[in-house]
């Protein structure tokens, strides 16, 4: 698959293959694919890697911009795209201007907006979001640090607010950490919990692309025993790891 001219890193190859046994290592069953910056609106390696593992198994959020029609679109939704993302760290996709108008046109399909911004970011963007017409699942704890402000940031602030009016956090937290075993992260995973926990979901962010340094990169069994210290108790994991993404992804 052709990497985008406009990409902002290039990582190395990750195949479906790969991807399976790490969600067989760490038992998962279903598994929701993002679109990554690298390949722009291209969406064909996401789409097809959705197509390899089956609708029963696989979802995928795709990147679009305001040349993709309502053809193109419904042709991804019959292979598994339930939304949208929006990425203003790296770009290479639909820029944060076209962000209400797309969020009208993916509305008919039910589809939500998947938005990855810096915490700084996130007080601007907070009324944009609170306008739009989808549900808004909002990527990496909303790019807040624990060791630069963490539960107190602005921009965390800002999701939690969002969150008791309706929006989705995605509990993924290792670019928020110091590193394993993510314990200062956890003031953050529990406040979003708290907030919401019928509408965090969880990721492990695999195959951690802006990583090139192997030592660098997580163990995805460890970024989940992370979430079993953030939510020790068994209804609350449910939710987050079953009921919530079957309901935002539509898996029956």
């Amino acid at each position: 698959y052709p990497l985008s001219p406009g990409r902002s890193y290039t990582p190395p190859e990750a195949s479906v293959a790969r991807y399976l046994e790490m969600l067989s290592t760490i038992g998962f069953e279903r598994t929701v694919m993002v679109q990554p910056s690298i390949y722009g609106t291209e969406n064909a390696v996401t789409l097809d890697a959705a197509d390899a593992i089956g609708p029963h198994r696989a979802r995928a959020v795709v990147v679009v911009d305001e040349t993709s029609g309502a053809a193109e679109l419904a042709a991804m939704a019959a292979r598994g795209a339930r939304g949208v993302r929006f990425n203003a760290v790296s770009g290479n996709g639909a820029p944060l201007e076209q962000l209400e108008r797309l969020a009208e046109r993916i509305a008919p399909l039910g589809w939500h907006v998947q938005l990855y911004a810096q915490a700084d970011a996130m007080p601007k963007l907070e009324p944009v979001l609170r306008r739009l017409p989808v549900p808004v699942v909002v990527d990496h704890m909303g790019g807040a640090k624990a060791a630069a402000g963490g539960v107190e940031h602005p921009g965390f602030r800002s999701l939690l607010r969002l969150l008791e009016g309706g929006a989705w956090a995605k509990l993924c937290g290792y670019r928020a950490s110091a590193g394993p075993p993510y314990a200062d992260v956890a003031p953050m995973a529990r406040a979003l919990l708290a907030a919401a926990p019928d509408r965090c979901v969880w990721g492990t962010d695999w195959p951690h692309p802006s990583l090139h340094d192997p030592a660098e990169v997580p163990d995805d069994g460890e970024l989940l025993d992370a979430l079993g210290a953030w939510a020790p108790d068994e209804k609350t994991r449910r939710a987050v790891l079953v009921d919530n993404p079957a309901r935002l992804y539509g898996f029956e």
